[in-house]
C-alpha cells in the first residue's frame, strides 16, 4: 500500500455514504485551506446477489479505492434517525463492512449524522436535499451536482469533515494558549 501523508498543509479525506444497493463515495483534498476534488462515484450492487454478497462487494470495492487514493481519515454518514426499521437494517450491515475495511486500512474514521452534514454545509440542520447538493456544486466548484444523490452525499460528509477538522484544529490552539 502507498505511504499515506498527513502533512499540515494537505490532508486526503474519503467521505461515504453507506448503503447496501448504493454506496457512495468521495476523495476530497485539501490543500493550504483550499478543498479539490480528487474522485468520487458510487458502488452499486445487485438485488439478485445475496445480501452478504452485496456486502463483500461493496467491502471489495472501498478496499480498491483505499488502495488507490489513499486517504488518511475518513468520514462515514451515521444512521441518526430512520422511517423503514428494514432500510436501516441493511444500512447499518453496510456501516458495518464499510468501518471493518477502514479500520483494516488504518484509516481514522470519523462519523457524522444527517443532521451535522446539513448544519455544517448550510448552517441548517433541516436543509433540503437540494440545497446540500448546490452546496457541494458550489463549493467545489463542479459544473453539475454530482449524481446519483449518493454521491453528492458522499461530498457533502467529507466537506463536514474537512469542516470539523478545522474547528477542532482552532480550539485546540486556543487550549494551548491558555
Amino acid at each position: 500500500m502507498k505511504k499515506r501523508q498527513n502533512l499540515q498543509n494537505k490532508i486526503r479525506v474519503l467521505g461515504i455514504d453507506p448503503g447496501t444497493a448504493t454506496t457512495g463515495w468521495a476523495i476530497l483534498e485539501e490543500k493550504s485551506g483550499k478543498v479539490f476534488p480528487i474522485a468520487y462515484g458510487h458502488i452499486s450492487t445487485s438485488p439478485k446477489n445475496s445480501t452478504t454478497e452485496r456486502l463483500k462487494e461493496v467491502a471489495d470495492d472501498l478496499e480498491k479505492i483505499a488502495r488507490k487514493y489513499v486517504p488518511i481519515e475518513a468520514a462515514v454518514e451515521d444512521i441518526f434517525f430512520f422511517k423503514n426499521l428494514k432500510t436501516a437494517m441493511k444500512v447499518s450491515q453496510s456501516r458495518g463492512a464499510i468501518l471493518l475495511t477502514l479500520e483494516k486500512n488504518n484509516i481514522k474514521i470519523s462519523e457524522y449524522t444527517p443532521l451535522q452534514v446539513k448544519q455544517a454545509l448550510t448552517g441548517y440542520g433541516q436543509a433540503e436535499k437540494s440545497q446540500i447538493q448546490l452546496m457541494v456544486k458550489n463549493i467545489l466548484k463542479l459544473k453539475k451536482i454530482p449524481k446519483p444523490d449518493d454521491t453528492a452525499d458522499a461530498i457533502a460528509i467529507a466537506i463536514c469533515h474537512l469542516n470539523s477538522r478545522k474547528m477542532k484544529m482552532v480550539e485546540l490552539k486556543n487550549k494551548s494558549k491558555v
